[in-house]
């Protein structure tokens, strides 16, 4: 075998999409787009490389060990993309003057982690976040949810469910149980791993932790009596008011998520038909980019767990029928003139069509039109043409009909 030859494989971690699932990413990821244009969202884009100094230390020690980083041509020190959230912070950091005082943006991109590739963890991945920026205001948060809420019924999920809490009041109510050895981020960081584990586990990690077994009773019992505070009851009621059922929204006083920056309201979000937990969520986070890049910026928003919202649409089998990309193959005769007309005849009328790149039987074009999935072939053979008509097959039921062709654009775009 020649030197030059590639061995075909990705890397461990990286996948490659075909036809097929690339189409249900992007008709997922189009309604995601569609639904952040509706709530005056604005795109955003930042470069897949960074310099290492923008990506190293905000993320902690352990964190930062996953950044690809590497030396470029120019022996500049320059690392890729690990998350969403340090670039945007650069980004408002050196664009502060251009950009508007309250500022939506909405960023769908991958991101790259040297991480130990297993079962739903992969080195390469999409994130899709969206924020406001500049707003301390309640609004702000009640917009945030009902675009997390938008987004699912845009992708006509039955139900989803938005557990919500406040951080602040989590806080509140576990310091007087946190110790010198087990702050009460600790407490937070055990406490939220009580929807995947049972209460004596989580028990078991505090002690394991140095805090006493009583005293991690203790903590627990304070998370689970938290109630809705004042600021999260005027979220709810605001974002009820922007179209957030009451029955998808449910108060959860032991939902902590992990991360130390948020400052108020935290979120979850879940389908009751999908099993393989949350899809996302978010909450305020007032401090974190002042912690990036030095500058007073209060935020709320979410990251949307896109690898999860496709696989749950596509179990619950809400992807349109017809993901193809072609909705005709134009068949090819001896004569490929027709079919060449005719393709530039639908196109002008935004009829998707695929003309069949050989001369072959004409048994084996309808073949590769079933294999491809393509709802209708198109043919115009030697009878055909000396008649000035075609024949429209519709592969789904198997009739065809004798048509004119402005006939059969009728037939296409009913």
């Amino acid at each position: 075998m020649s030197k030059n030859l590639i061995k075909p494989r990705t890397l461990k971690g990286f996948r490659d999409f075909l036809p097929a699932e690339k189409r249900k990413r992007d008709f997922v990821m189009g309604k995601i787009k569609q639904t952040f244009e509706l709530f005056g969202f604005e795109p955003l884009e930042t470069p897949t490389l960074e310099y290492a100094s923008v990506l190293q230390g905000k993320y902690g020690k352990e964190a930062d060990k996953l950044i690809y980083t590497f030396t470029d041509r120019g022996g500049r020190e320059l690392g890729l993309r690990y998350d969403q959230s340090v670039p945007t912070a650069r980004f408002l950091a050196q664009y502060q003057g251009q950009l508007p005082q309250y500022f939506r943006r909405y960023q769908i991109q991958n991101v790259f982690r040297a991480d130990k590739p297993q079962s739903g963890r992969y080195r390469e991945f999409a994130q899709c976040d969206a924020d406001i920026y500049g707003s301390d205001s309640y609004l702000a948060d009640a917009e945030i949810l009902a675009v997390y809420y938008a987004i699912y019924a845009n992708l006509a999920v039955p139900k989803v469910v938005i557990k919500y809490n406040d951080r602040v009041t989590l806080i509140d109510n576990l310091r007087p149980f946190a110790t010198k050895t087990v702050d009460v981020f600790s407490l937070i960081q055990s406490i939220d791993k009580l929807d995947k584990l049972s209460q004596e586990e989580v028990i078991n990690e505090l002690e394991q932790k140095g805090l006493r077994q009583n005293t991690a009773k203790q903590a627990i019992d304070a998370a689970k009596q938290t109630q809705p505070s004042a600021n999260l009851k005027q979220i709810i009621a605001a974002a009820k008011t922007l179209g957030v059922p009451q029955d998808s929204l449910e108060f959860s006083p032991i939902l902590a998520r992990g991360l130390d920056y948020y400052t108020g309201l935290i979120f979850e979000g879940f389908i009751p038909d999908y099993a393989s937990g949350s899809v996302g969520g978010g909450g305020r986070y007032d401090n974190l980019i002042k912690q990036l890049c030095g500058i007073q910026i209060p935020a709320v928003g979410f990251g949307l767990g896109f690898d999860r919202t496709v696989e749950a649409i596509t179990q619950l089998n809400l992807l349109p029928q017809e993901l193809t990309g072609a909705k005709v193959l134009a068949a090819v005769f001896d004569n490929p003139q027709p079919a060449l007309k005719a393709a530039a005849a639908l196109r002008q009328k935004n009829i998707s069509v695929e003309v069949f790149p050989a001369t072959e039987k004409i048994d084996k074009q309808l073949k590769y039109a079933n294999k491809k999935g393509i709802p209708y072939v198109l043919m115009i053979g030697p009878d055909e043409a000396g008649k000035n008509v075609v024949t429209l097959k519709d592969m789904t039921t198997g009739k065809q009909e004798s048509l004119t062709l402005d006939q059969a654009i009728d037939v296409l775009t009913r």
